[in-house]
């Protein structure tokens, strides 16, 4: 174990987090999300929400500031509905770490598989909520914030 690192980050994700470079992507999937089709690096973390997991990255990693977007989730379906609970609890999370962030984009689901082939890794998560999903952007780290 290490100190000031939280124990929901296991040793797979946090040496992922740490290898990825600036405008690298990681989809932090929900329960549902069919993570193993779409990318070859996926990393498990069943059981776990994605807001606690928010919680636990972003104290380590920098969301990028040279996009519009560093946060990305899945719009909902036509006919179907999104719970704003969802949303709300994640950027709670964001906020608690960098409230400067711009708020969070939705694209359309086939653009967010596109977007999970080509991300760096997908974490799967434990998250039951309907259209749970989201990426984060990772940019690069202030001069003298280390």
């Amino acid at each position: 174990m290490l100190k000031g690192i939280s124990p929901l980050l296991s040793p797979k994700l946090l040496a992922t987090l740490s290898a990825m470079g600036h405008g690298d992507e990681i989809v932090l999937a929900d329960a549902h999300f069919p993570g193993e089709t779409f990318n070859k690096t996926v990393i498990r973390a069943d059981g776990l929400k994605i807001a606690d997991l928010i919680d636990a990255i972003l104290p380590l990693f920098e969301l990028d500031s040279y996009t519009d977007s560093p946060l990305i989730m899945m719009a909902a379906v036509k006919g179907d509905s999104l719970d704003p609970s969802v949303e709300k609890a994640y950027r709670a999370a964001v906020d608690r770490h960098a409230k400067a962030t711009p708020p969070i984009a939705r694209i359309d689901r086939f653009d967010f598989y596109d977007r999970a082939k080509k991300a760096f890794a997908v974490v799967m998560t434990g998250e039951t909520a309907k259209y749970g999903n989201l990426i984060l952007k990772k940019g690069v780290i202030p001069t003298g914030a280390i």
